[in-house]
């Protein structure tokens, strides 16, 4: 007796070859280019596996570089594929729309990629670049009377902070300073046309006691001129802005710190920051600093 075979589906419902191939292809979406990308840190590998010396662990560097900073570029790279503002470094967006309420975000991004990478770049990856060269300690000493004293005032200026920014050792007219920013603030002269020693949020025409009348004049124009809306801006690009060179800085925002040293670690990161900053580095920005001064002045 004969068995009848297994069943077996009808041959029309498998598709031939010929079949296959007639088949429309699906096309791929094309990716936008991404014209922003991080940097390269010059020790990034060496820091990744291991930290950055006594300051930052792994993964506390992966948090406020690698993340942080990726996270930065993304949200730049939304919001300028496609237009002419891609091509630009994170420094020009910021100041290009410093003055622009309407353009908070894409500033806000710009501002905090450029201070972040600023941050970490003069981080130091050996001992041998921790002391500060004799040329730049003479400067330093003519402007905060010692070493100690620059020390003292920067840490207690970061520390004392109510809120995360950062703290600048900048250089304007051959003489440094110490300034402070809040939040995603630049110090750049082109981004805020005022110093920025206190939080400004806090300051009005009233609380400006023992300032000159025309002290005050000066502040209230800078203080009503930061956006580019209003009387006080209307044909001023820099109203009272000082042309400053930032040579340093000290981040204070809490995801740097606040995992590897607690809620009470502020002070120390800050010690130990100070005892890993790449004085070479600092330096070399004073110098080029100077140079391009120079320029411009043969320029003018």
């Amino acid at each position: 007796m004969l068995l009848r075979p297994p069943f077996q589906p009808c041959s029309c419902l498998r598709p031939t070859a010929r079949s296959w191939k007639r088949r429309p292809r699906i096309p791929r979406p094309v990716q936008a280019r991404l014209l922003h990308n991080v940097p390269t840190l010059n020790h990034d590998k060496q820091w990744t596996e291991h930290g950055v010396g006594d300051l930052l662990d792994p993964q506390s560097y992966k948090i406020a570089w690698s993340d942080y900073q990726s996270l930065m570029v993304q949200k730049i790279n939304d919001l300028t594929v496609g237009t002419p503002e891609e091509s630009k470094t994170a420094k020009d967006l910021l100041l290009a729309y410093a003055r622009d309420p309407l353009q908070a975000a894409l500033f806000n991004y710009a501002s905090m990629a450029y201070n972040n990478h600023f941050f970490f770049e003069a981080l130091a990856s050996a001992r041998s670049t921790t002391t500060i060269p004799t040329k730049l300690a003479t400067s330093l000493i003519s402007t905060f009377g010692s070493l100690d004293t620059l020390r003292d005032e920067l840490l207690a200026t970061a520390e004392a902070m109510f809120g995360p920014g950062f703290v600048w050792l900048v250089q304007t007219q051959g003489q440094f300073r110490i300034l402070t920013t809040y939040l995603a603030g630049s110090p750049l002269a082109g981004a805020h046309t005022r110093l920025q020693a206190v939080d400004m949020n806090t300051q009005s025409v009233g609380s400006m006691g023992g300032l000159t009348g025309e002290q005050q004049k000066r502040q209230t124009e800078v203080q009503n001129s930061a956006g580019s809306f209003g009387p006080y801006s209307e044909g001023k690009k820099r109203p009272g802005g000082l042309d400053v060179q930032p040579m340093l800085c000290v981040n204070t925002w809490e995801h740097v710190w606040l995992p590897l040293y607690g809620i009470m670690g502020k002070r120390y990161y800050l010690e130990r920051w100070w005892e890993n900053v790449d004085w070479n580095v600092v330096l070399n920005r004073s110098q080029s600093s100077r140079i391009s001064r120079r320029n411009e002045l043969i320029r003018e």
